[in-house]
């Protein structure tokens, strides 16, 4: 006999939800999902109201269901936000191509507007030009540091006050056992933040640090949502696998895995001895930067000097350096300074306030009239 909700009490159950153990049926499920995310928006007060919320948009199952989520959410307890869907194009033939065309649908589907940023039009190389000279195995490092710049870079575009991630319990757990793995001190007590900020100004933030991927998969499948599920070409040999193998294998075995590592990460604490780096701003393109050159910039030097290891580890990239020879190809573009976008997000601000005060003044409701029979109303004067 099927079993019935364990919520509801009526309605047959089609879902176990493995951190709670509970059996619940369809409504349910959407009902405690839905209502989890609300709690973890409220009780971590991610945004303030009236602000621009850009949604990190990828098309695949996470972003697409943040995506709804958000829109859901902010009609539905009226949060007064202003979204954006924000996407980067890596650059990677018959994977992004084909995701961004899912953003494309996803942003008609929920009438939010879309901004595209891509590697090219950035750093002046894709991701395959890159793997091309870098090859397989240090590829995600590439990504994952461009594309974090990118979408800040895409949010000064917008003058965002604040971008949203579909980083879900599965990869805040995966990220724990990968710094304490490296034994990446300063990482490790970043990772389990559910807020950050990203350049210094914008916000970011991950509304799914508690929702399994096991249940955001169920959810985009019943609601029968629109969502690429092909994996990138150049993700089979990433550290990551690993750790979300051996992750898996844990939740095999118990369930609750997953979010006893997260509180498990939590409850870490650096020792005050331990001395972390200072943050400050990267000398060529003004982003945060722990060194006086960041990341990025560092990684692109050493594609255009032949040295695509560079900035990859210190030891590799001094070997390489020595063997260099210089590439000769010229393609990388030099970032616009992020002091430039904030000063352009700024003037943007600006010219939108007086847009809405302007527009704000042509509807105000006019000064109340003395006449004792003003039939003025809470609309305003007619």
């Amino acid at each position: 006999m099927p079993r019935q909700c364990d919520i509801c009490q009526s309605a047959r159950a089609i879902i176990r939800r493995p951190k709670t153990g509970q059996r619940i049926c369809k409504e349910c499920f959407f009902y405690v999902f839905e209502t989890e995310v609300h709690h973890t928006i409220v009780d971590n007060r991610l945004f303030n109201r009236g602000a621009r919320i850009g949604i990190g948009a990828s098309g695949g199952k996470d972003s697409t269901v943040l995506a709804y989520v958000m829109k859901t959410l902010n009609q539905r307890y009226d949060y007064g936000l202003e979204l954006f869907l924000l996407s980067v194009d890596e650059g990677i033939s018959g994977y992004r191509d084909d995701s961004l065309e899912t953003v494309k649908r996803n942003q008609k589907q929920y009438e939010l507007p879309l901004k595209i940023v891509s590697y090219e039009q950035l750093y002046g190389w894709s991701m395959d030009s890159i793997v091309e000279a870098v090859g397989r195995k240090n590829n995600c490092t590439f990504c994952g540091v461009f594309r974090r710049q990118a979408l800040d870079r895409g949010a000064l575009m917008l003058d965002l006050d604040h971008i949203v991630t579909g980083h879900n319990a599965d990869d805040v757990a995966e990220t724990i056992l990968m710094n304490v793995l490296r034994g990446d001190i300063p990482r490790l007590g970043r990772c389990t933040e559910i807020a950050t900020v990203g350049d210094g100004y914008i916000g970011r933030s991950k509304p799914f640090k508690y929702a399994y991927e096991k249940e955001i998969v169920m959810y985009a499948y019943l609601k029968r949502l629109d969502y690429f599920s092909t994996e990138c070409t150049y993700s089979p040999n990433a550290y990551r696998g690993y750790a979300r193998q051996y992750l898996k294998d844990l939740e095999s075995v118990r369930p609750s895995a997953i979010i006893d590592i997260i509180h498990a990460g939590e409850a870490m604490k650096v020792a005050e001895t331990v001395q972390l780096p200072t943050l400050t701003s990267c000398s060529r393109c003004g982003y945060i930067s722990s060194n006086a050159v960041c990341k990025a910039c560092v990684l692109l030097e050493g594609l255009e000097r032949g040295i695509p290891k560079m900035g990859i580890s210190k030891q590799s990239g001094q070997a390489a350096a020595a063997d260099a020879q210089p590439v000769g190809r010229g393609k990388a573009v030099e970032p616009v300074h992020f002091e430039q976008l904030r000063e352009q997000a700024l003037e943007i601000r600006r010219l939108r306030m007086q847009t809405t005060a302007a527009s704000s003044d042509s509807t105000a409701r006019p000064e109340l009239c003395a006449e004792s029979m003003c039939a003025c109303t809470e609309d305003g004067c007619s």
